[in-house]
């Protein structure tokens, strides 16, 4: 039986191995993430920790390795960002084919979210 992402990248013809090249080009640090990260550190020194602003979101520096796709692949569990660069590399390869991006649903069974004991206690 085909895992949904197996299913999904033989619907729309995507090679595993350009996903790793892909999530690779993505997730690479750059100079700009090194100076948010140092302005980071120099920050965490101060006594009074004051969050720098306008230096935006930097990347992870973590790509998908062969082995994560690998497990996905066969539908064993991956963390979270794992996932979550799968799909940011899925939908570069999708967006140089010309086709809309997807959400992490269509790659993944996502578990339920589960509800606090509080919410379960008034739904009885």
């Amino acid at each position: 039986m085909a895992t949904k992402l197996e299913s999904f990248f033989i619907e729309k013809k995507i090679d595993p191995r350009r996903v790793v090249a892909a999530s690779r080009q993505i997730e690479r640090l750059r100079r700009e993430d090194r100076s948010i990260k140092l302005a980071f550190k120099q920050a965490h020194r101060k006594e009074d920790f004051v969050r720098p602003t306008g230096l935006g979101e930097r990347r992870s520096g973590r790509p998908v390795c062969e082995v994560t796709l690998r497990k996905a692949y066969a539908g064993k569990p991956i963390s979270g960002p794992a996932k979550t660069r799968i799909l940011r590399a899925v939908n570069r390869l999708l967006e140089q084919k010309k086709q809309p991006p997807v959400a992490i649903t269509a790659l993944f069974d996502m578990p339920a979210p589960s509800r606090p004991a509080a919410a379960a206690a008034a739904a009885e």
